[in-house]
């Protein structure tokens, strides 16, 4: 949102959307008429000079991971100005963003939180998911991204931990493929965990309790999937990072019932046999080479 803003927020309020504030971009006559003048330094500037003053603070911190909660906080304060950032150079933001850094940032979630986004919707509310889904300000939700934590990269269950999986990888979507950011919705369902860290750790933000059975998961999972269809029209469900059986078992539930896909299963094994046909095309004499032992990506290791 560069251009002039239209919206029926005024005063604070307003800088408080993220969706809508451009921070120092307001023009005279905006600060005028949504009732920002006095609350915004006089300077009025383009979203090139506020870049400039976020790279020069980026490139003060010490870590990746303190450049990627620096970066979040952005996003939850200027969503116009964070995806101007990332867009400006992808390859130097997204490893920042996502791997390898959202991996530390999931292993201290609970300590590192600032503010909400997305939803969680734990076991709890069995009974009672679409009630919880129409707390979510927006209707036009296209792709939901959902996570049971239960597989969180290399790293095993990270339960509510987990949440900055879905929040990262929708981000790429809009990063990468320009798909609105209101169209997309985080999500993680919580049916505990069984990393006794986590469950021993004081901030930990998730249900206290072990994992149930996939024999006690599923209804829950049926009543989520139903709950999403009648909430969200047309919506796909983008399920990312469960564990193995629980992935496994709930693709072949719903892969011919709802628009829905499996990431780690799908998208992974995608990529894989497109880089296996690339592979054998550029280098024919080595065929036989065994793609178990092959990274998948950027890198060969064969």
């Amino acid at each position: 949102m560069t251009g002039s803003v239209s919206s029926h927020e005024r005063g604070m309020n307003l800088l408080e959307r993220s969706v809508l504030n451009k921070g120092t971009a307001f023009t005279d006559a905006e600060r005028a008429a949504f009732g920002l003048e006095g609350l915004l330094p006089p300077s009025i500037e383009t979203i090139d000079q506020q870049h400039q003053r976020i790279l020069q603070q980026l490139g003060q911190k010490p870590t990746d991971l303190e450049r990627y909660i620096y970066l979040i906080q952005l996003f939850d304060s200027n969503e116009t100005l964070f995806y101007y950032v990332v867009m400006s150079d992808p390859a130097h933001f997204l490893p920042i963003l996502y791997t390898p850094t959202v991996g530390e940032a999931c292993l201290k979630f609970g300590h590192i939180y600032r503010r909400p986004y997305g939803m969680y919707i734990s076991m709890n509310q069995k009974g009672r998911v679409r009630e919880v889904l129409r707390n979510w300000p927006e209707k036009g939700v296209r792709v939901v991204c959902a996570t049971s934590g239960g597989r969180i990269l290399g790293l095993g269950d990270l339960g509510a931990n987990g949440m900055g999986i879905p929040i990262g990888k929708l981000q790429l979507y809009t990063a990468c493929a320009a798909v609105p950011p209101r169209a997309l919705l985080p999500l993680l369902l919580d049916f505990g965990t069984n990393n006794r860290e986590l469950l021993n750790d004081p901030l930990y933000l998730g249900l206290r309790q072990t994992r149930p059975t996939i024999q006690e998961t599923e209804p829950f999972v049926d009543e989520f999937v139903q709950a999403i269809q009648e909430s969200f029209e047309d919506c796909c469900i983008h399920f990312e990072d469960w564990k193995g059986t629980e992935a496994l078992h709930y693709l072949a539930r719903y892969r011919d019932k709802v628009c829905c896909f499996n990431d780690d299963i799908q998208g992974t094994g995608m990529a894989w046999t497109r880089d296996r046909h690339a592979y054998n095309w550029r280098e024919p004499q080595r065929s036989a080479c065994s793609f178990s032992r092959c990274r998948i990506g950027r890198y060969w290791h064969c």
